[in-house]
């Protein structure tokens, strides 16, 4: 009987322990520092990242154990945000260097904005073409990738034997429409 009794205030401790870290999870997820959480992430939504990152900021040190790492990567991403904004090219040819940096880390929308933008400044830009197809052709966008490297190799018809050897496009290898647009003379 004994050993029942001990068994049973064991369970009630255990499951008291439960409940408290179930309220004080669902404690993080309401009242102020949740709602000072909520507002922080507008600001990142609105791109008011340096508002947005001041409020992660002062937030960190009283919010609760469950929010803290969610700053902390919002904060890191106002922060690449900001580098970002901040950031002035000499020329169009540094400005492809830092989209392709940002493309070889993950960065894929910041590689894109960048290497739109140097279309918007010079529609003749056929590198930037070219990464932009380079960029559709790792994120599996076959016919953006067609249409991007298409118009790169017309500004630029180097651009269709540079495009031959370029591992960059190994996803698009199989597809007939890329073979017919590298090797024109074999269609």
């Amino acid at each position: 009987m004994k050993h029942e009794a001990k068994s049973e205030v064991a369970v009630r401790k255990k499951s008291s322990e439960t409940s408290v870290k179930t309220v004080s999870r669902a404690a993080a997820f309401t009242g102020p520092a949740f709602q000072q959480y909520q507002s922080a992430v507008q600001l990142v939504q609105q791109g008011k990242y340096e508002k947005a990152l001041a409020a992660f900021e002062k937030l960190v040190p009283t919010a609760p154990f469950e929010l803290i790492e969610r700053c902390r990567m919002y904060m890191a991403t106002c922060q690449r945000q900001l580098n970002t904004h901040g950031l002035k090219f000499q020329s169009a040819g540094e400005r492809y260097d830092y989209a392709i940096s940002q493309l070889n880390a993950g960065y894929f929308e910041e590689a894109a904005n960048e290497l739109k933008g140097i279309i918007s400044d010079d529609p003749g830009a056929d590198f930037a073409y070219y990464g932009l197809a380079v960029l559709d052709s790792i994120t599996g966008r076959a016919q953006d990738c067609l249409d991007h490297l298409s118009q790169a190799i017309e500004i630029n018809p180097k651009n269709r034997l540079q495009a031959r050897s370029d591992n960059d496009f190994q996803g698009m290898v199989d597809d007939p429409r890329f073979t017919e647009l590298l090797y024109p003379e074999v269609a």
